[in-house]
């Protein structure tokens, strides 16, 4: 998923007084979301606040990155690998919070006419019918004499995961699905076309019955178990979608079925979320917290003097006060560095010149000294990065040498940062820039004082390697950065270097240079094309490994292709100047117990109030 602040997202919290026995917990978001639909999030804040109120299929282990069950108790997984069959727990409510009463309740529904009682457990009884639009269903529990519940069933998932690939929902992580069966064909058609209907109802995902839904791919991908854990293949309320449209994530509008519900949505200010008291108990993760209510503080320095005030209970450190915090009796206790599954990195737009000259790209990659970044700006204990995925990541070929040795220092066994300053000099000077002159470069990031610091560092070693280029810094809020950085704007509206970050959604190479940078079934935001005249033949050759990789079961061939491809990606090609490999940098007060899940779990999040009464005096 794309990272949408500083190193790890710096999220922090507020522990206020109970009110009423409620555990209240404020954090930072540190933006706005820009969404809260599981279909076409892409951003690490929207996926947090969706971790929350929307349930996967399965979750993934804290420690392990396997799947666990969560939406689904069991899962069958057939002989040759391709069927994927997931059966769903009868138990979990779709809710929502009531503007009117000031509470989450459940969702409650009219029973169709033809509607069947499917299971009778003492007073509970559930049934199913078709939805008023006729290719829909309804599952439902009574609830009295008059009225009935809905339930989170398999038709949810089925409809979540076609919204998902339905070109009109223009989800940008569609391109995650492409396994399923179909996926590609419905989501790459136009709408208009007549054979569109067929193919949608063609995707790979059926509801068998009520609570059984299964997967069929194209080929046998052991990963799709932790893809049946993302977002993008949720359950969605279709009702609420159709009956709101594009403002069904409004409060009071939005149906969730997590741990937590929407309870206010103030853009660009605060969000609050309540416990979901009708979700089961072994759902729920053991902590304390009823209320997270959450604010929007772009800039880290604010965030770190509330901290240091106790007004937040948990922060990140601004790049400006690590060696303090570090040297701090005090906070040198609270801190904790660890590594983390992100790599920092800027990218090129290879269709704009100057950033369409391959040697353009290299020089300015060799030219970023990545270990003097880390000692003297980001402060993190991070590592430098020459390739793409880092070392926890499957098929990762991090730090290996024989991939952009310039990135590496020489203690790491790479070239170390004078040879490498040397040599894209030469390179620069080839492509018609001797010391720069000519050169005209722009670099975007969005807001963040981290990222100013990091984008300042970088202006400042180009400046000196090429003293006679123009390198301009333009900054965006980051929904609008999001927005000028996608491929459906036109190149000259472009930077011809741009900032982000990837964090996994799954640790396995297929979720980093296939579904980010391939230029048929992935992302490409660098616009890489097989009809580059300068490296056309490599992109074509990254597209070929890192499709047939992923269609692989035997991982030392798999391994071998995406060591190819991310040679190809980070020293042939150059799509990509990778930074450093992040680690997670936080704070936490004493009275604060957390869990360290890749994406924050708030229901595995403890306050001991008595203890922060004590110390707080």
């Amino acid at each position: 998923m794309r990272l949408s602040k500083l190193a790890v997202v710096l999220l922090v919290s507020l522990v206020v007084w109970p009110v009423m026995g409620q555990v209240i917990m404020n954090r930072n978001l540190g933006t706005e979301p820009p969404s809260a639909d599981p279909a076409v999030s892409t951003d690490t804040t929207s996926i947090e606040i969706i971790e929350h109120m929307f349930l996967g299929l399965v979750d993934l282990d804290e420690v392990t990155m396997a799947p666990v069950p969560e939406l689904a108790t069991s899962w069958d997984v057939s002989e040759d690998g391709l069927t994927w069959t997931y059966h769903l727990r009868n138990d979990v409510y779709w809710v929502r919070y009531d503007t009117a009463v000031g509470r989450v309740l459940q969702e409650t529904t009219t029973l169709p006419d033809d509607a069947i009682s499917i299971l009778k457990e003492g007073e509970r009884e559930l049934f199913v019918g078709k939805g008023a639009d006729g290719s829909s269903y309804v599952v439902a529990q009574r609830a009295d004499a008059s009225g009935f519940f809905r339930l989170v069933s398999a038709y949810d998932v089925e409809y979540g995961v076609k919204r998902t690939l339905d070109p009109r929902t223009a989800s940008d992580y569609s391109y995650v699905l492409y396994i399923v069966q179909g996926g590609y064909e419905a989501n790459t058609t136009d709408p208009t076309s007549p054979d569109f209907p067929a193919l949608m109802d063609a995707i790979g995902v059926k509801a068998l019955d009520a609570f059984t839904v299964q997967f069929t791919l194209i080929a046998p991908a052991g990963y799709f178990g932790q893809i049946a854990s993302m977002w993008i293949a949720r359950p969605q309320p279709k009702w609420a979608i159709d009956a709101y449209g594009d403002s069904w994530t409004e409060p009071g509008n939005i149906v969730t079925n997590g741990s937590y519900a929407m309870k206010s949505w103030i853009h660009n200010d605060s969000m609050v979320f309540v416990r979901n008291p009708y979700l089961p108990d072994e759902l729920w993760g053991g902590g304390n917290i009823d209320e997270v209510h959450c604010v929007m503080i772009v800039e880290e320095s604010t965030a770190f003097a509330m901290y240091l005030n106790n007004e937040l209970d948990t922060g990140g450190v601004p790049l400006p006060e690590m060696d303090r915090v570090k040297a701090d009796p005090v906070l040198s206790k609270e801190l904790t560095i660890r590594p983390f599954p992100c790599t920092y990195y800027y990218g090129f737009i290879t269709t704009k010149a100057p950033t369409n000259d391959v040697r353009v790209r290299k020089a300015l990659s060799m030219t970023i000294d990545r270990q003097t970044m880390i000692d003297q700006v980001t402060k993190g204990d991070q590592l430098p990065a020459n390739t793409f995925a880092g070392g926890s990541i499957f098929g990762n070929a991090a730090l290996d040498p024989r991939i952009a040795p310039w990135a590496l220092p020489e203690k790491l066994g790479g070239w170390g940062y004078d040879k490498a300053l040397t040599e894209a000099q030469k390179l620069m000077a080839e492509a018609g820039y001797p010391n720069g002159a000519g050169l005209e470069i722009i670099l975007m990031h969005n807001s963040g004082e981290g990222h100013a610091r990091i984008a300042q560092a970088v202006q400042a070693m180009w400046t000196k390697a090429f003293p006679e280029a123009r390198f301009t810094i333009e900054v965006q809020e980051w929904l609008v950065y999001l927005t000028t950085i996608s491929k459906e704007t036109p190149v000259e509206n472009m930077p011809n270097v741009y900032r982000l970050g990837w964090c996994q959604d799954y640790p396995d190479e297929n979720n980093w240079v296939h579904e980010v940078f391939n230029p048929t079934y992935g992302n490409n935001d660098p616009r890489m094309s097989p009809d580059d005249p300068q490296v056309g033949a490599a992109v074509a050759e990254f597209d070929r490994l890192t499709t047939l990789a992923g269609r692989l079961t035997d991982p030392a061939e798999r391994q071998r292709l995406y060591f190819e491809a991310e040679r190809l990606l980070c020293d042939e090609i150059v799509a990509i100047a990778p930074i450093y490999y992040y680690t997670q940098i936080a704070l936490t007060k004493p009275w604060v117990t957390r869990h360290w899940h890749d994406t924050p779990h708030w229901d595995t999040w403890s306050i001991d109030a008595e203890l922060r009464a004590q110390m707080m005096g």
